[in-house]
Parts: structure tokens; C-alpha cells; sequence
């Protein structure tokens, strides 16, 4: 799996455009988008976290441990992260197409 598939499934999320396939400016992109949502939209932001199913346990203890740091960028990597784990479940849990539904379960 490549890593374009999480980002572009996050941009959809995030309405924003991501060209190109350089991965700390595709970070750095998402993490701006987020950042900006924290200050005008946070109820947003929050809905965008639920859709994408990032863990609220995980999120609140990696920006307590990390107070100084960017908060757009930690949440940007908690997204894609989430994003990728949920495409290799896909992945992994596909039915195969030449086995049919009766035989399937």
C-alpha cells in the first residue's frame, strides 16, 4: 500500500488539495489544514476526528506529553496513521470474488 492512499482519503476529509508526493510537505500541508480548523472550526475538527476514528485516549495523552510541540502536526500524524491502518484492514478482510456468498459463510 502506498502512503498516497491515507492522504488522499484525508484530504477529502480535510477539503484541501494535495499534489505532489513529497511526505513532510504532504505532513506539513495537513497538519496547516488542521491547524487552521483548531483556530476557525474546531467543532469541525472534532466531527473530522470522530469520521476518521482517531483514538481520543491516544490524541489527549500524545499533546499532554508533548506540550510544545505542534498540535497540527501530532493530530496530522494520528490521522494518517488511522487512515493507513484502516486501508490494510480493508486489505486484509477482503472477500475473494470467485468464492460466492453461500460458500463465503
Amino acid at each position: 500500500m502506498s502512503n498516497d492512499q491515507p492522504i488522499q482519503e484525508l484530504s477529502k476529509e480535510l477539503d484541501i488539495v494535495i499534489s505532489g508526493t513529497d511526505e513532510s510537505l504532504i505532513r506539513q500541508l495537513v497538519a496547516d489544514r488542521i491547524n487552521d480548523l483548531l483556530n476557525t472550526d474546531f467543532q469541525k475538527l472534532i466531527s473530522i476526528l470522530y469520521r476518521v476514528d482517531v483514538s481520543e485516549t491516544k490524541l489527549k495523552s500524545l499533546l499532554r506529553d508533548n506540550p510544545g510541540s505542534d498540535a497540527g502536526l501530532i493530530i496530522a500524524d494520528l490521522m494518517i496513521e488511522r487512515q493507513a491502518q484502516k486501508i490494510r484492514s480493508r486489505q486484509e478482510h477482503r472477500r475473494d470474488p470467485n468464492i460466492s456468498d453461500e460458500e463465503g459463510w
